[in-house]
């Protein structure tokens, strides 16, 4: 198996800390002060450290809603295919009802198989949730070479706040 020269792998970070921040939008707000002192930002980097996976539950689940959202994206993906088919009719007296019927057909497989789908589970996950990455910490990493500068500059700001 051979590689393309020219193709880019992730590596890992380079640079020492100049400073650690408890949230992201902190250390974001760090490098846009950077950027606004006319910091060479291109030698900055921000790390997330101490990765954790959170499952944030959203609400409960159950066949009507299930039902529900199945129908309604389904609705949507047959009012798509009705336009789509609309393009290539000839008579203009049915293509609101083309559409129409594309819509209704869609909703009704949607729920349908959302309906499949949830029943599928046999009462084990009757709960929605949104699953993301966050890090506890975050560090702004500086190539060696401008992190005195980088320092002093985020000491200036730490000090106006």
């Amino acid at each position: 198996m051979s590689m393309q020269p020219n193709m880019r792998l992730p590596t890992p970070p380079t640079g020492v800390s100049v400073a650690s921040y408890e949230t992201y939008e902190a250390a974001q707000r760090a490098v846009d002060f950077l950027s606004d002192e006319q910091f060479p930002v291109q030698h900055v980097t921000i790390v997330g450290n101490g990765l954790r996976m959170v499952e944030r539950v959203i609400g409960r689940w159950d066949r009507n809603k299930a039902a529900a959202t199945g129908a309604a994206g389904g609705a949507w993906w047959g009012l798509f295919l009705g336009l789509m088919l609309t393009l290539f009719s000839s008579g203009s007296s049915s293509l609101l009802l083309v559409i129409a019927a594309a819509a209704i057909s869609g909703a009704v497989f949607g729920a349908v198989f959302a309906m499949i789908g949830y029943s599928m589970t046999g009462g084990r996950r009757d709960f929605r949730s949104q699953s993301s990455v966050v890090a506890t910490t975050y560090d702004v990493l500086c190539q060696y070479q401008h992190a005195d500068q980088a320092r002093a500059l985020l000491e200036k700001l730490a000090m106006r706040r």
